[in-house]
């Protein structure tokens, strides 16, 4: 991830966008599944296992997406899901804090030993300027020192402001600026799917 070292995700197919009322949905919750199960399996293949690996959702989407990884890593790896996954808020570490002063503080935690000397996989559901990847690493660094951080997200909608890049990716989905794109999940939202707003397709 960090500074632009990273592979970018692999593209892949997704279903016929479907227009609806609310939007556009390019993702369904069978694509979603498949995602996030593939990206699974990349975390083990890149890091030989789990054993230092440890996940730490951006709230508010990026936490259900870190919990459903860790339990499928779980089922890869017979490691207990709630020993990989944690919560990393951003918000006090955000450049827009000047004129958004009123943001909601969340909640950090970590599992287990920290994260000195581990291998910290952030999880977010949209990589988008990479201004909330930045954050993260900053409030990363109020944590502890990990050995490396990694990036996954479950859609890579481009249009960068700053050098950072995925490690592991969802969907690599092209978009206009005028456009929205909406993560749903089930956890947040009643439902998983993944709706492109405005914009004309």
């Amino acid at each position: 991830m960090s500074s632009g070292t990273a592979t970018p995700g692999a593209r892949t197919p997704g279903p016929d966008p479907v227009q609806g009322p609310a939007g556009t949905t390019v993702l369904g919750a069978d694509d979603v599944g498949r995602a996030l199960t593939r990206i699974a399996h990349e975390v083990v293949e890149r890091n030989k296992g789990v054993g230092d690996v440890v996940l730490l959702g951006i709230p508010t989407r990026g936490l259900p997406l870190a919990r459903r990884l860790a339990q499928r890593l779980e089922q890869v790896e017979g490691i207990p899901a709630e020993s990989l996954v944690g919560s990393l808020d951003v918000t006090m570490h955000r450049d827009d804090l000047a004129h958004q002063p009123t943001r909601t503080i969340g909640e950090t935690f970590v599992p287990g030993d920290g994260v000195d000397g581990k291998v910290v996989v952030l999880v977010d559901d949209v990589l988008y300027s990479g201004r909330t990847i930045r954050a993260a690493l900053d409030a990363i660094s109020d944590l502890g020192r990990p050995r490396a951080v990694q990036l996954a997200v479950l859609v890579d909608r481009g249009h960068r402001e700053l050098p950072i890049r995925a490690d592991y990716v969802g969907k690599n989905l092209p978009t206009a600026t005028a456009e929205r794109v909406r993560v749903l999940l089930a956890e947040t939202d009643g439902e998983d799917r993944v709706v492109i707003e405005g914009g004309h397709r």
